[in-house]
């Protein structure tokens, strides 16, 4: 996930947001010791730096184990790149070294 410079909570903004109740058990069984919040946090974080027009790569080239071809269905951005991957594009999914399968471009695994 991507990594973002902590804020105190008492510098954040209180926010009300309604979630079912699996989906809050979900994540907190996923979130661990840094707490659903946190997780929530850094899931929304991920989400704006992958949509935001200064992506930084979280990954590099030695990161993917495998890739497979695949199309895709929505408008996605290369991990490794950057590049934008329009809807009905080609595209690989990278299968990282911690298990995650990434979206990537055509031509981006090549040195």
């Amino acid at each position: 996930m991507y990594a973002i410079n902590r804020t105190a909570t008492t510098d954040m903004e209180v926010t009300s947001i309604r979630l079912e109740r699996e989906l809050k058990e979900k994540l907190k069984d996923l979130s661990g010791n840094q707490g659903y919040q946190a997780l929530i946090r850094d899931i929304l974080w991920n989400y704006v730096q992958q949509k935001s027009a200064d992506y930084q790569p979280l990954f590099s080239r030695s990161d993917i184990r495998a890739s497979i071809e695949a199309i895709a269905q929505r408008e996605e951005r290369c991990t490794l790149t950057g590049a934008m991957i329009r809807p009905q594009e080609q595209m690989l999914l990278g299968l990282t070294s911690n298990g995650d399968m990434v979206p990537l471009s055509v031509g981006s695994l090549k040195n």
